[in-house]
């Protein structure tokens, strides 16, 4: 009888100890999955998978005109700027830049616009959303999708060794005027045209999109018109950064609208 007992308790032991372990073993898996499946959907996000850094083109649609052409760079800093074009209007070109805000778990981005725009960021395309984050359907749902440009050939224009004829000032388009801006490399300089006279000086980037210009110098003709002139000389008194989109220069004031716009020269 005694015998009998030790065999009962060796056999409730086992027992116990086994269930024991294999509730250890389940735990630890459970725990080993969980860590895995989260590693993997951190992976797999827009943000940290692709290479979404670049220039994105598209024509979206539009209520009363032919289309909007939007172009828009996305640089590493998480900064952003973008050219509207609205086609077949007159004085239909508007830029806007500031930064971009990872939302969705690094799906999709919000721009620091006044429209709160969202894109949602695929391979290769950025997807703009309606106002509630969802992607539109219907038959112009294609419309909204903008595609990564290929710059490797060139296409993009440097900053520097570059003449810029400015075609916006303060807002307001120019036209029939000389004007413009270079930056040559050597010795930091900067030179141009405000319109009438000609100006030099020396210029300081930092943070590649940070510009201080300084000892800004200019000739003394008189001018029929000095307007273009004035608040030329003015905005490069001004400007604290620059941004580049394709073949398009800005100079900025913080994050305000551009002060003046550039495009290359032919």
């Amino acid at each position: 009888m005694k015998f009998r007992l030790l065999e009962l308790t060796a056999i409730v032991f086992i027992l116990f100890t086994s269930c024991n372990s294999n509730n250890k073993k389940n735990a630890e898996t459970t725990s080993e999955n969980l860590i895995e499946e989260e590693v993997v959907i951190d992976s797999h996000t827009s943000e940290k998978s692709l290479d979404w850094e670049g220039t994105y083109k598209g024509t979206l649609p539009c209520a009363d005109c032919e289309g909007i052409e939007r172009t828009i760079t996305i640089n590493k800093d998480q900064t952003y700027v973008s050219k509207d074009n609205y086609l077949g209007e007159k004085d239909g070109v508007f830029d806007s830049r500031g930064y971009i805000k990872w939302i969705d778990n690094g799906q999709k981005i919000l721009l620091s616009d006044d429209n709160g725009t969202m894109y949602f960021v695929g391979e290769n395309t950025l997807t703009q959303l309606n106002k509630s984050g969802n992607k539109v359907t219907g038959e112009l749902a294609d419309f909204y999708i903008l595609k990564k440009q290929d710059l490797s050939n060139n296409e993009e224009i440097a900053f520097t060794d570059t003449k810029w004829k400015l075609v916006k000032l303060m807002g307001k388009d120019i036209t029939d005027s000389e004007a413009f801006i270079s930056f040559a490399t050597e010795d930091n300089r900067v030179f141009g045209n405000s319109g009438c006279n000609t100006f030099t000086g020396t210029y300081n980037i930092e943070n590649n999109t940070q510009l201080e210009l300084s000892k800004i110098a200019t000739t003394m003709m008189a001018c029929p018109d000095m307007t273009v002139e004035d608040q030329f000389i003015k905005v490069l008194n001004t400007a604290d950064n620059f941004s580049l989109n394709a073949n398009t220069m800005t100079l900025n004031k913080a994050k305000m609208a551009p002060l003046a716009v550039f495009e290359t020269a032919e």
